[in-house]
C-alpha cells in the first residue's frame, strides 16, 4: 500500500508593500488630440496604424487594436505603466465614446514619456 504524506503549513507567507509613486494624470486631456499634427492626422485617416504604432511601442502586437476590446485594455495597461489616476470604467468611457480621441491621447502619453 502507498504511504499518504501530509504537509502542514504551519507559518503565513510574508506579505510585501510595493510602492510605486505618486499617481499622475495623463499629460494632454482627451479631447487636445489635435495638439500634436501628425498624430492628430495619422489618428484621423489611419487609426488603425496609429493602433499598432501605440501597441508596438507598449511591447504588445501589432495585431492587438483589431481585437474586439483590446483598445481598452491597451489604454489600461499604459494607464497602469505611466502610473496614470482612473480606472477600467473610465477607458471604457474613452475608447467606446471618443476612440480616435483616445488612441491620439496614448500616442501622445507614449511620446512625451
Amino acid at each position: 500500500a502507498m504511504a499518504i504524506q501530509s504537509n502542514v503549513v504551519t507559518s503565513q507567507p510574508t506579505q510585501y508593500t510595493v510602492t510605486t509613486g505618486r499617481s499622475s494624470d495623463w499629460s494632454t486631456n482627451v479631447c487636445d488630440c489635435c495638439d500634436d499634427c501628425g498624430i492628430c492626422l495619422c489618428g484621423a485617416f489611419i487609426p488603425c496604424i496609429l493602433g499598432c504604432k501605440v501597441a508596438q511601442d507598449n511591447g504588445d502586437s501589432c495585431c492587438l487594436p483589431f481585437l474586439p476590446g483590446a483598445m481598452i485594455a491597451l489604454r489600461t495597461s499604459i494607464r497602469s505603466k505611466y502610473n496614470i489616476e482612473g480606472s477600467v470604467c473610465d477607458d471604457w468611457v474613452v475608447m467606446a465614446c471618443l476612440s480616435l480621441c483616445g488612441l491620439c491621447q496614448m500616442a501622445t502619453e507614449q511620446t512625451m514619456r
